[in-house]
């Protein structure tokens, strides 16, 4: 009764409103907010709330309202200044969801910051940030909103991507919203498959999926079982982050559930021998249910983990070189200079 209260007051409410007036009104963040010497935290937290809006339909991929939150996607990729490859940010793939036979339309939204190094474009190098914008949609009348799961992923891409707009990486990092992550993967493996850029000059996926909530502090950094010449630089991370930044959920012998390797779109690249961190945390009492709502994210941990994960980044663009050379499976696989 609660969201179908609220979707008439909204209807009526746009109505007599501008598209941009609606979004500034419909936005009410009820906690105090976290400050960030880095990024605007009051703006990592309205997007993840206007993201996680019952407005937003679910975000489910090949419906409306999935499309719905690729404009505000592409809107906030302009908006952080990410350049595109192409005449728009607009990756379109088609895609099939488990026991469907009609295919579905999706896009993922892709943009760029370029790297300060002068190399010729034969030398270049890239970092690829990534994060999943799709939810669950609508399923027997609930909405399933997706505030961890991955508003909270996707919103931080704006604050990143702004971030190294202002700050630029030594590398070109690529930023990528993927479609289609849930139940099906087909975004992540789309733009694997055919990347804009030479995929062999592709050294690093760094993964964002749930990153807004945890009792006890904690956020994991996966990936680095597969990929132990990484390790030192997130231990050095976790060292100076104002969070518990944790390492693990990569292993075979983890139990059932819990090795992550599988779990999100990093798979893509890990299964193309490209090294991934992975960060995310742990599944919560709201995972996947309908009450994964915005009231529900922690701020204060949200905003500290994007600032981890910005270290992070930092500390793997300057060494970026240094990663590729540590990379067995790759090494004998760059791209000419």
């Amino acid at each position: 009764m609660k969201k179908f209260l609220l979707a008439v007051v909204s209807l009526v409410v746009a109505a007599t409103l501008s598209p941009s007036q609606t979004e500034q009104r419909s936005v009410r963040t009820p906690h105090a907010e976290p400050r960030s010497r880095h990024f605007d935290a009051g703006q990592l937290l309205r997007d993840v709330e206007t993201l996680s809006a019952d407005a937003m339909g679910g975000r489910k991929s090949g419906t409306p309202s999935g499309a719905k939150a690729r404009d505000y996607v592409v809107r906030r990729f302009r908006q952080a200044g990410l350049e595109a490859f192409a005449a728009s940010y607009l990756q379109p793939f088609t895609f099939s969801l488990g026991g469907e036979s009609a295919l579905r339309q999706g896009a993922n939204v892709v943009g760029f910051v370029k790297g300060k190094t002068a190399t010729p474009p034969s030398a270049a190098r890239y970092l690829v940030v990534t994060a999943h914008y799709d939810h669950l949609g609508v399923e027997k009348g609930e909405i399933y909103n997706g505030a961890d799961d991955n508003a909270s992923g996707t919103a931080a891409l704006f604050a990143l991507a702004a971030y190294f707009t202002r700050h630029r990486p030594a590398h070109s990092i690529i930023f990528v919203a993927f479609d289609a992550e849930e139940g099906s993967g087909a975004g992540a493996r789309k733009f694997v498959s055919e990347p804009p850029v030479d995929k062999r000059a592709i050294v690093l996926n760094v993964n964002l999926d749930m990153i807004s909530r945890n009792a006890r502090n904690e956020l994991y950094a996966s990936g680095t079982y597969h990929y132990p010449f990484l390790k030192p630089y997130l231990e050095q991370a976790a060292k100076r982050a104002p969070i518990k930044l944790l390492l693990g959920h990569d292993s075979p012998a983890a139990p059932p559930g819990q090795n992550w390797t599988t779990q999100s779109d990093h798979v893509a690249f890990h299964r193309a021998k490209i090294p991934f961190v992975y960060f995310g945390v742990e599944d919560h009492k709201d995972y996947h249910k309908p009450t994964d709502d915005f009231e529900n994210i922690e701020p204060a941990f949200y905003v500290h983990a994007v600032e981890t994960i910005l270290d992070a980044l930092k500390s793997f663009d300057e060494n970026l070189s240094e990663i590729e050379k540590q990379n067995p499976a790759r090494s004998t696989a760059r791209p000419p200079a």
